[in-house]
């Protein structure tokens, strides 16, 4: 029962980052991303979240080569693709006028999230301070040796 509460707990502190990263977006590029009504931002987020959470998986592992070549940019392609299927899906309640704004769009939210997620400790991402001396340069040799 406990476990129950813990995952539905982590599902709407998800779900309620998702909408605050929306949101900024929104907010940041108002007039070409909107939304309707507030229940439409929510429906908006929770949407992305499911196409997230089982298109895009697919969508990653068929774009595989692209994302090798890329570097894994081509992940932000991926990223505005749901953000347009959404607009697509929910017509006037969910508006991104095009492409381009839906690839902003994307960059905007993954950065809001990944920065909430931290903020939050939801996500596995760490931020750690170390100080003390530099790292010394080696006194024999020109750098760092590899063995193989």
């Amino acid at each position: 029962m406990n476990e129950k509460k813990s995952r539905f707990k982590q599902f709407l502190q998800r779900w309620l980052i998702n909408t605050l990263a929306v949101l900024v977006t929104v907010v940041l590029l108002r007039g070409h991303i909107r939304y309707a009504e507030t229940v439409d931002l929510f429906t908006a987020s929770l949407l992305l979240g499911i196409l997230n959470a089982f298109i895009r998986p697919i969508m990653m592992l068929m774009a595989l080569p692209l994302l090798i070549f890329t570097l894994g940019l081509f992940t932000l392609v991926i990223n505005a693709t749901l953000l347009y299927l959404v607009h697509w899906l929910m017509g006037a309640h969910f508006e991104v006028d095009s492409f381009g704004w839906a690839c902003l769009g994307a960059v905007i939210i993954s950065l809001v999230s990944v920065m909430l997620n931290i903020l939050t400790g939801t996500s596995n991402a760490r931020v750690s301070v170390q100080r003390g001396q530099p790292p010394t340069k080696p006194k024999d040799g020109d750098g760092p040796v590899i063995d193989v």
